[in-house]
């Protein structure tokens, strides 16, 4: 059956006006005023005083759940769907992170999969935190090219005391690889690096640049507001022309040490004169936060959620002041853009029908369209996962 949304604000990312949208097979099919279909062909839902906009791309979950770092009691359980329509999330990137032994690939995958029959769009990334990499095939280029949902690699962990301490030599060995692949599979091949709170900060980012030939846009450094000196890092990285993404899952003791809150982080950055296309948010979702005291030590640790990436951009725009349109594409047209998801992150005839329905008074999440199927309507999410 089709879908038609009536009279609603569309924010493309960019600002639309007032249209309908007309949804089916799982596309927007037309967006345009007044469309009339006969309601016995459609279902109709009425978009005055709300505002539609992409759905959210979150490209850093750890879908099956990640953790460990005080001992098996402490592995964080996997992503609820409902918690992704919760969120307005309608895509996913999946990913392993310090453990890559009790959670592998294979397992990665099959929850992929799962939440794609719930109704998500799902990728991977194939490794976890350690070097050499763990793949599905033989190496990470043909991951890239003969499994359709491994779209790069990661994430791994640099400049952290949870990282396999790699040789820059191994690093840029494996950013050679994952640009090869996706060059041959016409997919981003990204590489997701987790950075810690170690003085090396983005060196190898540097590094990489400058004794290579390989591009600083093969690789999307991600934890980028956890401190100042690292967020310092950030601004001139960006600036030298790579991509940056911020972590919305937090702590109250990260805050008190010094991590920057996203939507402060974001404008931070955009006065600095940062390209607002090189900027993203993710959540982190379902990955451990860890609490360590000074030397080192597990002092308690709690669940990232995917729930916290849209609140982090409605923040940057009612309290740190920012536009709608420029706050939207951190989850958006920018990681979609970054991720070659070329069908999402935006709103127009023939992409992918993920939309988002928000309050036009208070921007919150009322109904959430996923491949053209209605997820959540008027705040009350329409289905759930098999096992919640």
């Amino acid at each position: 059956m089709l879908l038609l949304i009536k009279n609603v604000e569309v924010y493309a990312p960019d600002p639309g006006g007032t249209c309908d949208l007309l949804i089916g097979g799982g596309k927007i099919l037309r967006m345009e005023a007044d469309i009339r279909i006969p309601r016995k062909y459609c279902e109709v839902i009425d978009g005055r005083n709300h505002k539609a906009v992409p759905g959210f791309i979150d490209g850093h979950v750890h879908i099956m759940g990640g953790g460990g770092e005080g001992g098996f009691a402490t592995r964080t359980p996997g992503l609820p769907l409902t918690d992704a329509i919760l969120g307005g999330v309608t895509t996913v990137v999946g990913c392993l992170g310090t453990d890559g032994y009790t959670r592998n690939m294979a397992g990665l995958l099959a929850k992929a999969k799962g939440l794609e029959e719930e109704g998500l769009s799902t990728f991977i990334y194939s490794g976890s935190y350690g070097l050499p990499l763990r793949t599905l095939m033989p190496s990470l280029e043909e991951d890239l090219l003969f499994i359709d949902k491994v779209i790069g690699a990661g994430e791994v962990a640099l400049s952290d005391h949870r990282s396999s301490q790699p040789t820059f030599e191994a690093f840029a060995q494996l950013v050679a690889m994952a640009r090869r692949g996706g060059m041959l599979s016409g997919k981003a091949g990204i590489v997701n690096v987790h950075l810690g709170d170690g003085a090396r900060g983005l060196d190898f980012l540097r590094r990489i640049a400058a004794e290579t030939e390989l591009p600083l846009t093969q690789m999307w450094p991600t934890h980028i507001n956890r401190n100042p000196h690292l967020f310092e890092e950030g601004i001139a990285h960006a600036k030298a022309g790579g991509f940056v993404d911020f972590t919305t899952s937090t702590l109250a003791s990260y805050l008190e040490d010094g991590e920057i809150p996203c939507a402060k982080a974001l404008r931070r950055m955009l006065e600095a004169g940062v390209d607002p296309g090189r900027i993203t948010f993710t959540s982190d979702g379902q990955g451990s936060l860890p609490d360590w005291d000074r030397n080192g030590r597990l002092q308690d640790i709690s669940v990232g959620r995917v729930t916290s990436l849209f609140p982090a951009v409605r923040e940057a725009v009612q309290a740190e002041g920012l536009a709608l349109e420029t706050a939207l594409r951190v989850i958006t047209a920018n990681p979609a853009r970054i991720l070659k998801l070329r069908s999402k992150g935006q709103l127009a005839p023939g992409m992918d029908a993920d939309v988002v329905l928000l309050s036009a008074k208070d921007l919150e999440v009322r109904s959430v369209v996923a491949k053209g199927q209605l997820l959540m309507k008027a705040g009350r999410p329409l289905t759930k996962g098999r096992f919640e």
